[in-house]
């Protein structure tokens, strides 16, 4: 069965908006790059995969955009080119190498974790809180930016109940960033 890999940036306030002062830099999308390669599919929300799509959509001229330094290029291809799963009531169709998941999500996210390979991969901030109150996520992995935002966003913000966690792997980075891996202690159910 996959595991379902939860991966997000987050400040160490556990605020986990794009614009909270979180910028990529080549360490840390090194890393992101090589963790995508590992997953056999994505993930995402509707929000999340149009916020994905727009940044990391290759253009159709097949030249990447001016504004994106060398060092973004290799994650823009991984992500681009990724098998995506996109859960939405909203969207009435998606491409990008995307299918439209709608209905019951604990049964279709059930259904990929199922199928062959070795990992999912979700982002985002309202899927996965879903994903993790349903006790449907195997990993947490949070790259902790050294930023205190104050405000935007925080990381799970609603879980029903606490989810215990072990830790699995740890990585420091000369920003000062830590890349931290955990693995659900809950059984499943």
């Amino acid at each position: 069965m996959r595991q379902l890999r939860y991966s997000i940036n987050t400040t160490l306030d556990g605020c986990c908006h794009h614009e909270a002062g979180i910028p990529p830099n080549e360490d840390s999308m090194r890393y992101w790059t090589d963790e995508m390669a590992q997953a056999d599919a994505l993930l995402f929300g509707r929000v999340t995969y149009e916020m994905m799509e727009s940044a990391w959509r290759k253009p159709d001229t097949g030249v990447w955009p001016d504004w994106m330094e060398e060092w973004e290029i290799p994650f823009a291809e991984a992500i681009d080119r990724a098998e995506k799963h996109v859960v939405s009531s909203t969207l009435s169709g998606v491409d990008w190498n995307a299918d439209l998941v709608r209905g019951d999500v604990a049964q279709a996210v059930r259904q990929l974790k199922q199928q062959p390979g070795e990992r999912l991969w979700v982002g985002g901030v309202t899927l996965p809180r879903a994903l993790a109150d349903l006790g449907l996520i195997d990993e947490y992995e949070f790259l902790v930016q050294p930023v205190l935002a104050g405000h935007g966003p925080t990381l799970l913000a609603g879980l029903r109940e606490r989810i215990q966690l072990e830790l699995v792997d740890r990585q420091e980075f000369r920003s000062g960033a830590i890349a931290l891996r955990y693995r659900s202690a809950r059984i499943p159910a």
